[in-house]
């Protein structure tokens, strides 16, 4: 049988001006929620990813920031760039404007830009519900871009019109095996400006986020595909994360929800510090917040270099104090923007990932469990001590596993974290949390009523009473 080739999906990117609704429009045609939409010119600055379906077509379509190309510097001149290289990505591309703002010189200047780089534009007039659309769309034609399509990408009108003629020429996609679920998915978080997208960038090889030097830079969470040396891995941007009380703007709010969002998603989070400032209480809350959502963890100190011999070794015990229950991560030392330590990463993340999804046979967790009870038995909850029978994996990312036994609701914390220490050490879990959860085995006589005593049982049971009453007086 003869084999398929594989056609690269095309490629849809939305150009315009800020606050034009591409976002909404992205989201629209992707139908999720990923990319951030809020009344606030600017907020996207990243390009985002995503795949959409249209007619049987399956394409990529790519949200851009606002296209700024008279910028000169500061943070429109990154965007700009941003979008420039979408469009060097691009096969078709969505030119959208405002209708209700009408035409302005901005939107000259990107037709003019875009003409120059000889693209396929479809142009798109967003805004126009309850509008008469020939009205609202006459003054486009001076863009010289071809007929314009009215739309609402909040309502969801003249999407069909435009994308039929956006996706012209192609034919619908032939099914394909679906990919295997096995991609790592990487969330890189910390404090703002630690260099998580300076990061990100140099796991990709190319400017793929804006890294400026400026705190809130990633407004965001940005996915992104990614292969090295075979395998295949998602990297996630996410937008540093304050302190709840100087989380003021509603647009930062937002932020803050998508980064914990892309926390729970992920599989392995690289909790990134900054060895040039002191590990705060911030920090630990953020490595907190991972270790209860039970993500696998890569512990990273950025900008490592040009450090002196002692600042270095106070970051260290700073980190082995204050984020001592990470001890059982990797702790990277590295510099994003040289290269420093950065081949150490990877690995380390397919190490915890590994770890995240281990397989934990039920034989040998019982052994485990019975040799962890022999060299050290629970505590004494009374007259009872606990049992311990048997053990079994309740699931993974993270790993949980589930001890069956009696009186099991007094075991006391301490031996549940020593119980935690010996399987991840039976089982190499390094780079991962570990749950331990109890069970209480069944009492085959809990529904049992006790049978009524006989005459003489009765006696018997009175005798015994007068004579500890004699023994030991009345209490």
């Amino acid at each position: 049988m003869p084999s398929i080739e594989l056609q690269p999906l095309p490629t849809v990117v939305i150009v315009g001006r800020p606050n034009v609704g591409k976002s909404t429009l992205f989201n629209r045609l992707t139908r999720t929620r990923d990319a951030l939409v809020a009344d606030l010119p600017g907020l996207t600055r990243d390009r985002h990813y995503g795949r959409a379906v249209w007619e049987g077509v399956i394409y990529l379509v790519i949200d851009t920031g606002g296209f700024e190309p008279v910028a000169r510097d500061g943070i429109l001149l990154e965007m700009a760039r941003q979008t420039e290289q979408a469009l060097d990505e691009a096969d078709r591309v969505i030119f959208l404007t405002d209708g209700r703002a009408g035409l302005s010189h901005g939107d000259r200047t990107i037709a003019e830009r875009l003409r120059q780089r000889g693209k396929r534009v479809t142009l798109a007039v967003n805004k126009v519900e309850g509008m008469a659309c020939d009205v609202v769309t006459a003054e486009f034609f001076e863009l010289g871009l071809g007929e314009p399509f009215p739309m609402s990408s909040a309502h969801g009108e003249g999407i069909g019109d435009l994308m039929d003629e956006v996706l012209a020429g192609y034919v619908p996609t032939p099914p394909a095996q679906e990919e295997t679920s096995d991609r790592p998915r990487i969330a890189i978080v910390g404090r703002p400006n630690v260099g998580k997208s300076t990061l990100v960038n140099r796991l990709l090889g190319e400017e793929r986020v804006i890294a400026f030097d400026q705190p809130g830079t990633t407004r965001d969470s940005i996915a992104i595909d990614f292969e090295r040396d075979g395998k295949n891995y998602t990297l996630i941007d996410t937008a540093g994360l304050r302190r709840r009380g100087k989380v003021f703007e509603a647009v930062e709010k937002f932020s803050v929800f998508k980064t914990m969002q892309s926390i729970e998603d992920a599989n392995v989070v690289i909790l990134t510090l900054d060895a040039r400032q002191d590990i705060s209480d911030q920090d630990a809350h953020i490595a907190g917040h991972v270790l209860n959502t039970g993500r696998a963890v890569v512990l990273v100190v950025n900008k490592w270099d040009g450090l002196e011999d002692h600042p270095r070794e106070v970051i260290k015990q700073e980190v082995a104090r204050k984020l001592g229950f990470l001890d059982f991560a990797h702790h990277l030392y590295i510099s994003a923007r040289d290269g420093l330590g950065m081949k150490q990463l990877l690995p380390a993340v397919d190490a915890a990932y590994a770890a995240a999804m281990a397989r934990l046979p039920t034989p040998r967790l019982t052994r485990v469990l019975q040799a962890a009870t022999q060299q050290h038995q629970p505590a004494k909850a009374g007259p009872f001590r606990p049992k311990l029978r048997y053990a079994h994996q309740g699931g993974h990312n993270p790993p949980i596993v589930v001890i069956h036994g009696s009186a099991v609701a007094h075991i006391q914390e301490n031996y549940r974290r020593y119980l935690e220490n010996t399987f991840r050490d039976a089982f190499e879990l390094r780079g991962t949390p570990l749950r331990v959860e109890f069970r209480q085995g069944h009492n085959p006589f809990a529904d049992r009523k006790p049978k009524p005593l006989t005459e003489s049982e009765e006696k018997s049971l009175r005798r015994q009473r007068r004579r500890g009453r004699k023994l030991f007086g009345k209490r």
